[in-house]
Formats: structure tokens, C-alpha cells, sequence
């Protein structure tokens, strides 16, 4: 199906549906759309709703304390801001890091990934598809039946299993404490999935939430905690040798490794056997909601990740590139450092840039506030009914790849990795589309499934295996780099700034869970000159440019139908699967920089 990508296209004379907040994600985000006299989505409008101060708060600041504010960009993305900002730093004072660091943060990275992934769809994206009040109805028999159809390597699939979660299930409705589950629209019948399979995903639910917190553990292990571990400068929390018995507080022992070692095999299991089959049997009950594409049918936007060979990019197993036009088979490079490729623009945007700029290079970019709202909003500045998207209307800027808006993420990855050739993200894609279509009895290609709602969430599910499976690859290699007698996890050869040139600048960049993440920083008598962050958030939800071109979310809600507009499932369907993250991409701060709170603590 065609979608306009651009604003000239769109029709805003429908009626407007405004959901706010859109829940379920980090941050504070706005939606708008305009329905059609058959409540078909005509137009879209995305809306960062804080201001992202976090820039101005760095400058003047030792770059070597620039990782632990930008790790706290985010509660949710962990260190991954940390790594990026590191790289960023080492990059502009040219620090090579050791093998065994090098690992180390793949490890953290894909932790990072898989707990991620796996918090993101079943406790954040699962209740678009999933209704637990229906799952009152079950059968726990045919429940059972149903689970060791979809996946007979699971453990937890007896009859008794699915009755007891049944029966917990009941009490919480009964005692009023449905949670998280309290405010949905349970009688829409946007909800498809017959009540075993609602009960099924319930029970999964209740598992990833005993999943997540074992995950995490690798972190607290390398890190010291969680989140935001203490492992970036080049070491780690604490110090690894093999020895095999050690006290409490002992160093990262082989005891320790192997409790890593089957904290990997347990997220390793649980893809294969719970993740990526609920997410087949969701997509096959759903088999006609092929909305949600966008701009992941037309513009891809990755900067690699997961080389096997320290600073190898022809290794890396998701690699970096653009793909423009819907033209799969041209894979454009990708320079982080060209003014001429990347540029974040303000038009619609709440910022104003000096002199009239347009577009500014992160390296030279500014983040200088300026609020104001277009003529034909409605409302008042502390009530808006509605935006004006002819406007300003965003906190988010509008980072644009060679004048291009673009989809960064999971799917992002997966298309250009696929279109690169890479096997094993061939065989997965494959084998993926296969099943679907078996199960579903339909024909279809990889254009016409992969760049959906649905294709963005199995792409991340794929990523979540790739992770758990090259993890494995990472342990064994650390652990026989050690065993080989390096036991180096820092280079600290340049800590002291007297070492350092007058002014330098550099670029970290790393591709997040939602997507392309990138750091760029200025050095200047041994302090922040400047510090720019474009997070997977700010390229997926900007706002329009000069040219009208619309961001990733915005094209993505165009042409879905909605059972009923009031009630916004499929909205919140589609936006989910990204895994929207506005705290990364809008932060809150005074104009003045004034302090807004003090929380005292005991």
C-alpha cells in the first residue's frame, strides 16, 4: 500500500482524535490524528511534550564525567548512552581499549538488548494485541494444547500451570487490582485473539516479569548495578580472575562467570521457546493488520554494530548503512561525521537556531529553546486541544540523513543486515516469513510483511535471538582471553587532561534497542565546548521539516483503519512497536536553569 510520506499529501479535515499521554513508554509523548468519514487515519502529528535541556547542562564540564550524566538520560536505555558517549570521548582523544574491555561491553550492550526487548513486548507492547480479561474464559486445557502447538520445548505447559495463572488472574479482577490491565479497551474488537491464546500470553507475561530480573544480574556482575552500571571507562566494578571459590565481595570469579554463563542460556531458552513463537501466533491471528510500514518501506537509516573483530566494520553482524527510496538493493555509506549527511533542522520544532540556520551539524548544533505555538491551535499554552502543525509543535528535533527523514530500530537493522546479505539474519528473516505464511495460508513477500507493524515487532524478537546466541560466542571468548594470561579491562594512559591537545572533537555511536544512537562532543581547554546527542527517538519522532517530509512515527499511523477513534488501540498499536522513548529525546530544565525541585531523602 502507498503512504504519503510528506505533509503536502496528508488531510487534516477530519475529525481529530488527540491521545494524551500515550502511555506505555518512557517519557511524555502526544498524538494527534485525523480521521476520515471512515475513521481511516489521514494525518498524524507526533509530539515530544518536554524540553531536552541536557546539552546545555554539559557545557563547561570535565569530559571525563560526560558518561555518567548522559547515562541518566533514561531509566530504560541503561548504559547504552554511557557507551556511546564513552566512544565519543575516546574517539576525540584517541584511546584504544583492551580485547577483554572490548567484550565486556558487547556483553553489557546485548544484556542490555535482550532485557530490553523482552520487557518492551510483553510488558509494554503485548496488551496491543493481548486481552487479559478474556483470558478469564480459557480453557486451560486447550490452553495447554495451544502452548505445546506453539512451542513443545517449553517447560511450563501443563493444564494445572495455565488453571493456576487462571485462578490468580480471577483474583486479581475480583479485588479490583487489575493493574496495569485496569484501563484498557477490552471490548474493542480490535482484539482478535481467541481467550487460550490471551491466556497463554497472560501466563508469559508473568514469566518475562521473573525473567527480566535474573537478566539484569550480568549487569550488576561487570557493572556493580543496575541501572546505570559502573563498568565504562575502560574496566569494570570489580576486578576478574579465574579463581574458583571466593567470599562475598570477591572478585568476578569462575563461580561468578558460569552464573553469567546461565543467565545467557536462560534469555537463550525463553526467546527461542516463549519470545519469538507468541510473537508468530500473535502475527498469525493478526494476519491482516499489515499497517504501520511508513517510512520503513522507504527509508532505513543503521550505524552498524556487533563487529566480531575490534574495529572491523566489514565483521559487524548488523551493518551500518542507508537505504533511500525503497530501494533495497543500494546500500548507501553512512558518515557520521559529514556535515552533509546529517543535520538536525527546528523549523517545526520548539528550538531557534542563530542567524536563521536551517539544519545544523550535531557538532555545531544548538539547543536553544523557543516556545512558541502557531495561529491555528487551539486551546490555551497550558490547555492545547489541538496543535498546529503548520507550526512549531515539538519538543523533538528533526534529524535528517542527506536531507531524508529516516526509520532507525530493530526493523532498521534487519532490512539493511538482510539486504547486505548477512546469513544468519537471512536465515532468521526466512525461516520467519515461511512460518508465517504457512500458518496463515497466505503468499506473501518480504516487501509486503516486513516493513509493518508486525514486521517492526518480530524484528526485534530476531534481534533478541541474535543477542542471546552471539553472547554465548563473547563468553567463551573473554573468559579464554583471560585464561591466556590478558587480564587488562582499562587503558588510562590518557586520564590526565595534560596529555590532552587544546581543542579536540569526536563522535560515539551505537545502536540502541530502538535504534541509531549517536554522541558528538566538542574538547576545548580541557572542558565540554559543546555536546550534541541524536537518540533513536529524536530521528523516529520528528517532526516535519521545511519541505514537509514527516518522521517515522507520524508516516507510519497513515492509512489505518480504527474500529472506533475514541478508543485508540490501533494508534497505540503501531506507535508501541517502536518502543518510543522520549526521555531520551526530550529532558526537562528551566529556561534559566533554575533548580525545579529538591527531593530530600532519609
Amino acid at each position: 500500500m502507498t503512504k504519503p510520506l510528506n505533509a503536502s499529501d496528508l488531510d487534516n479535515s477530519g475529525r481529530r482524535i488527540v491521545v494524551d499521554p500515550v502511555t506505555r513508554i518512557e517519557g511524555h509523548m502526544r498524538c494527534e490524528v485525523n480521521v476520515d468519514k471512515n475513521n481511516v487515519i489521514r494525518n498524524a502529528i507526533s509530539t515530544g511534550t518536554m524540553w531536552r535541556g541536557l546539552e546545555v547542562i554539559l557545557k563547561g564540564r570535565d569530559p571525563r564525567d560526560a558518561w555518567a550524566f548522559v547515562e541518566r538520560i533514561c531509566g530504560v536505555c541503561t548504559g547504552t548512552h554511557a557507551l556511546t558517549s564513552v566512544r565519543a570521548v575516546e574517539d576525540a582523544l584517541d584511546i584504544q581499549i583492551p580485547y577483554n574491555a572490548y567484550l565486556i561491553r558487547h556483553l553489557m550492550d546485548k544484556t542490555l538488548q535482550v532485557h530490553d526487548h523482552i520487557v518492551h513486548f510483553y510488558h509494554l507492547h503485548t496488551l496491543d494485541w493481548v486481552n487479559p480479561v478474556n483470558a478469564l474464559k480459557a480453557d486451560p486445557k486447550k490452553t495447554s494444547e495451544l502452548q505445546q502447538m506453539v512451542s513443545p520445548h517449553h517447560p511450563k505447559s501443563s493444564p494445572g500451570y495455565f488453571k493456576d495463572v487462571q485462578t490468580r488472574l480471577k483474583r486479581f479482577v475480583e479485588g479490583g487490582q487489575l493493574g496495569l490491565f485496569s484501563n484498557g479497551y477490552w471490548d474493542n474488537p480490535a482484539y482478535k485473539l481467541p481467550p487460550e491464546a490471551d491466556l497463554m500470553a497472560v501466563s508469559h507475561y508473568l514469566e518475562a516479569l521473573d525473567l527480566q530480573k535474573e537478566v539484569v544480574k550480568i549487569h550488576a556482575i561487570f557493572g556493580g548495578k543496575n541501572p546505570h552500571p559502573n563498568y565504562m571507562v575502560g574496566g569494570v566494578a570489580c576486578a576478574i580472575n579465574m579463581d574458583d571459590t571466593g567470599a562475598s565481595g570477591a572478585p568476578v570469579n569462575m563461580v561468578t562467570l558460569n552464573f553469567v554463563l546461565e543467565r545467557i542460556r536462560e534469555v537463550q531458552a525463553f526467546t527461542k521457546n516463549v519470545y519469538l513463537p507468541d510473537v508468530m501466533a500473535i502475527a498469525s491471528i493478526y494476519k491482516d493488520w499489515l499497517y504501520g510500514g511508513g517510512l520503513a518501506a522507504e527509508n532505513l537509516l543503521s550505524y552498524g554494530t556487533y563487529a566480531t573483530i575490534q574495529d572491523d566494520k566489514s565483521s559487524e553482524l548488523l551493518p551500518a548503512g542507508a537505504i533511500v527510496g525503497g530501494n533495497w538493493n543500494e546500500i548507501h555509506e553512512v558518515d557520521v561525521r559529514d556535515p552533509n549527511q546529517i543535520q538536525e533542522v527546528v523549523d517545526h520544532s520548539w528550538y531557534k537556531y542563530a542567524n536563521g540556520v536551517s539544519g545544523l551539524h550535531p557538532w555545531d548544533g544548538e539547543t536553544d529553546p523557543h516556545f512558541e505555538l502557531g495561529p491555528n491551535f487551539k486551546g490555551t499554552k497550558t490547555n492545547i486541544k489541538e496543535l498546529d502543525e503548520s507550526a512549531k509543535y515539538s519538543w523533538i528535533k528533526a534529524p535528517r540523513w542527506k536531507g531524508h527523514a529516516m526509520e532507525v530500530g530493530p526493523l532498521a537493522r534487519y532490512i539493511i543486515a538482510y539486504a547486505a546479505g548477512k546469513e544468519y539474519i537471512k536465515e532468521q528473516v526466512d525461516r520467519s516469513l515461511a512460518g508465517f505464511n504457512q500458518n496463515t495460508g497466505l503468499d506473501l513477500g518480504l516487501k509486503q510483511f516486513l516493513p509493518s507493524t508486525l514486521g517492526r515487532t518480530l524484528a526485534r524478537a530476531l534481534e533478541c535471538e541474535l543477542c542471546a546466541d552471539t553472547m554465548l560466542d563473547d563468553w567463551h571468548s573473554l573468559v579464554n582471553n583471560i585464561k591466556n594470561g590478558d587480564s587488562s579491562t582499562a587503558n588510562v594512559e590518557k586520564w590526565d587532561p595534560s596529555t590532552w591537545p587544546k581543542e579536540a572533537k569526536g563522535v560515539g555511536i551505537n545502536e540502541a534497542p530502538r535504534g541509531a544512537l549517536g554522541h558528538w562532543i566538542k574538547i576545548k581547554d580541557g572542558k565540554i565546548e559543546n555536546y550534541q546527542a541524536i537518540v533513536p527517538t529524536t530521528w523516529n519522532g520528528c517532526p516535519r521539516d521545511a519541505d514537509g517530509n514527516i518522521g517515522a512515527f507520524e508516516a507510519s499511523l497513515l492509512n489505518t483503519p480504527m474500529e472506533r477513534p475514541d478508543e485508540p488501540v490501533e494508534i497505540l498499536r503501531t506507535l508501541h512497536s517502536f518502543d518510543p522513548c522520549l526521555a531520551c529525546s526530550t529532558h526537562v530544565m528551566s529556561e534559566d536553569g533554575q533548580e525545579l525541585s529538591k527531593v530530600k531523602i532519609r
